[in-house]
């Protein structure tokens, strides 16, 4: 609510009209149930109207919201991406061999369930080369630890992004919302600092070895059918 209104008189307003609002039936179980890793597998939607290729990268890993390695896998995701320009994925793919237009690493992580994504757009012809440096990408990060500069880099990028996600009334109130229905605790920010903070690149490396497969990903290609998308 937005205005001259006092909090008493917006509660007052909310729960006139809101508040015999009552659940009624038993609770359904909303939490999607854990499966098992993916086996790896491609897909081309053909789409003709398209110059260029869509490429996500898809894979489950065993681990959910709550797990350490959480924390871990998204300060190398931050080596890897976030920055543009400044970050492995950006420079390997984009600045010393102009294969994509973008590139881009997430992890959605839930109570039961992680998805971890890579997706980038480029040429056709260079769909298989960039994703070849990808996997390349992945694999150097679960063998060599990375660079002290990288490291920091890295931690300035989520640590100066807590703050920005609570640059508003909004975003402080759906932030405490989602933590509460999360079951995080509700200074999970601070407590994610810290975490970051400290961590170590062997941390990192250990992470990346532990659970993501550079072999193990769903390929779904959006863009013209071609022989280039599966390298055959």
């Amino acid at each position: 609510m937005i205005g001259d209104v006092t909090p008493d008189e917006a509660r007052k307003v909310v729960q006139k009209w809101f508040g015999p609002w009552k659940a009624r039936g038993p609770k359904p179980d909303l939490e999607l149930p854990a499966i098992s890793p993916n086996k790896p597998s491609a897909t081309i939607i053909p789409d003709r109207t398209q110059l260029q290729d869509s490429v996500n990268l898809s894979q489950m890993i065993p681990i959910n919201r709550f797990d350490p390695d959480y924390y871990s896998l998204q300060l190398g995701n931050h080596v890897l991406g976030g920055g543009f320009y400044a970050t492995r994925l950006y420079h390997d793919l984009r600045q010393t061999t102009g294969y994509v237009y973008y590139v881009d690493v997430d992890m959605d992580a839930l109570e039961t369930r992680t998805v971890y994504s890579v997706s980038y757009a480029c040429d056709p012809t260079n769909t298989v080369k960039a994703r070849e440096m990808i996997q390349r990408d992945l694999a150097t990060m679960q063998k060599e630890d990375v660079a002290p500069a990288e490291l920091q880099q890295a931690k300035a990028l989520l640590l100066r992004q807590i703050p920005l996600d609570e640059s508003s009334q909004r975003r402080i109130a759906a932030g405490l919302l989602g933590r509460g229905q999360f079951g995080l605790p509700l200074n999970e920010p601070e407590r994610a600092a810290k975490l970051y903070f400290g961590m170590t690149a062997n941390q990192v490396r250990v992470a990346f070895a532990k659970w993501i497969r550079p072999d193990g990903f769903v390929q779904v290609v959006l863009g013209p059918a071609s022989q280039y998308a599966t390298g055959r």
